[in-house]
């Protein structure tokens, strides 16, 4: 008796399901996005094969549970453990995303390489590509192929499950999940249904054998991830690349990570001979020393390490219509915010003036401790004068014009020592805690505060300079 199948309509965007078709999904408000998928009308088998817990499903006091360290498997790349919280934990699900030619496949054929050498069988399975295209990739990003790297050009899950209980894979790589498809589903590779099947059937399979594995994921015209948003919440993990087609520096983001912390980032370099790491991402960011106008060092703290850039910008007098602003690696409204705090704050008047503001190195900032190296880099090119010393800037600048603090301040002084920078321009209340805090030796009260560094084989003295408002850190600046 053949079997029956229904109909249901989902969004391609989001995943949200109607009972018939209509033109704008009422979810996420995307026209044109909802198709129809065939469902095969099948009975639960007798047996529950679905993995269980280990107390067998009886409920049980959280306090008597024992925990242990997760076993993890070392990737070979020492940022890509660091994105994940120390390495690759085994039984994973980690989904790896990034607009195409970023470097995802080079990156996982480095990985899975490395991973050969050291642990054994690695089976990574293309959907895009041949045997001989991986294998050109390969060679020029792996210096000597593992015999234990075995090449699998499949899209049949079934087939692909079939071939890891034959050779028994220690990690399992699949390009992409937009061409896997499940011949129990009635629908074409890539569709909404499609995906959430292939991806249950993968997270039953790591979490049954204790493989790990890695999915590279397609992203949208937007650069957001494709396929239902549900796959998100089943994954372990959601790493993200980014990085500027015309230039070589990548940055590798944790969005989820059940195993570490999501504030990690991974710094890499495009070369000829694959990713190179980038341990000192500080220092490849910042190329002069020079003290130029309109020019300004900030920095964020990224997970465990403090990352220094130069902030630019660039005020002209507007020739014709409405003044410009326009912002590239900050955001846009923060711009608008800043520049509405000089005026009424710093009396610059910069109606008719065209504003520019640059990170250079190609870094997009989302943190707010970049505020006041912005307001200071504006007011520089707008009054043509120079810091007199190499200055480091950071502060949020609040619509009162007072500077708020930030976190992890200390470590950014540290960095600002080791980078051979002479001030540091703060929050007052930032300052006070580092003097405070015992990592730093004051020699001098006042709002100038002269420190020698507890730093080994590191002698030089830094001026940390608190500043309560953005006129205080302005006269700081050009003094």
């Amino acid at each position: 008796m053949a079997k029956k199948s229904k109909s249901v309509y989902m969004c391609t965007e989001c995943g949200n399901e109607y009972l018939s078709w209509q033109g704008q999904c009422s979810y996420c408000g995307a026209w044109n996005t909802i198709v129809e998928h065939k469902i095969s009308d099948l009975k639960e088998p007798a047996a529950d094969s679905r993995r269980r817990t280990g107390t067998e499903g009886k409920p049980v006091r959280l306090g008597s549970v024992g925990t242990s360290d997760y076993a993890r498997m070392d990737s070979g790349i020492g940022e890509l453990n660091r994105v994940l919280g120390g390495g690759i934990v085994l039984g994973s699900l980690t989904l790896i995303s990034g607009e195409p030619g970023i470097g995802k496949s080079t990156i996982i054929a480095q990985a899975a390489n490395r991973i050969a050498n050291t642990y054994g069988k690695v089976l990574y399975v293309s959907g895009e590509e041949s045997e001989e295209q991986v294998k050109l990739r390969a060679d020029r990003v792996c210096s000597g192929i593992s015999d234990d790297l075995f090449i699998y050009p499949e899209t049949n899950l079934e087939n692909i499950l079939a071939v890891c209980d034959e050779i028994k894979p220690c990690f399992l790589i699949i390009d992409s999940i937009q061409t896997m498809y499940s011949a129990e589903v009635d629908s074409v590779a890539g569709s909404v249904t499609q995906i959430r099947a292939c991806s249950n059937l993968l997270i039953k399979f790591a979490k049954t054998n204790n493989v790990p594995v890695f999915i590279i994921a397609h992203v949208t015209k937007s650069g957001e991830l494709a396929g239902p948003k549900t796959i998100e919440h089943m994954v372990d993990c959601v790493l993200n690349f980014t990085g500027e087609r015309d230039r070589d520096l990548r940055i590798l983001r944790s969005f989820k990570n059940r195993f570490g912390t999501t504030d990690e980032i991974g710094a890499f370099r495009m070369t000829s001979e694959g990713m190179s790491e980038v341990s000192d991402l500080s220092g490849s960011l910042i190329e002069t020393d020079a003290c130029e106008e309109g020019s300004v060092v900030s920095a964020v703290y990224e997970g465990s390490r403090p990352v220094f850039f130069e902030i630019q910008a660039l005020v002209t007098q507007a020739n014709v219509g409405f003044a410009r602003r326009t912002a590239v690696g900050i955001n846009y409204n923060r711009l608008s915010m800043i520049l509405a705090v000089l005026e009424k704050k710093a009396g610059l008047n910069l109606l008719n003036y065209d504003v520019y503001v640059n990170v250079v190195g190609g870094m997009n900032t989302g943190s707010t401790a970049t505020d006041l190296a912005v307001a200071l880099a504006i007011y520089s090119s707008f009054k043509g004068k120079a810091a007199s010393r190499r200055i480091v800037a950071v502060g949020e600048v609040g619509l009162t014009g007072h500077l708020r603090s930030i976190p992890n301040s200390d470590k950014i002084i540290q960095e600002a020592i080791r980078l051979g920078y002479e001030a540091v321009i703060l929050p007052d209340r930032n300052a006070k805690q580092a003097a405070e805090s015992g990592k730093i030796s004051v020699q001098d009260a006042g709002r100038s505060i002269s420190v020698t560094p507890k730093v080994p084989g590191i002698s030089s003295d830094i001026k940390v300079i608190g500043a309560s408002n953005i006129a205080d850190a302005i006269r700081a600046y050009i003094s």
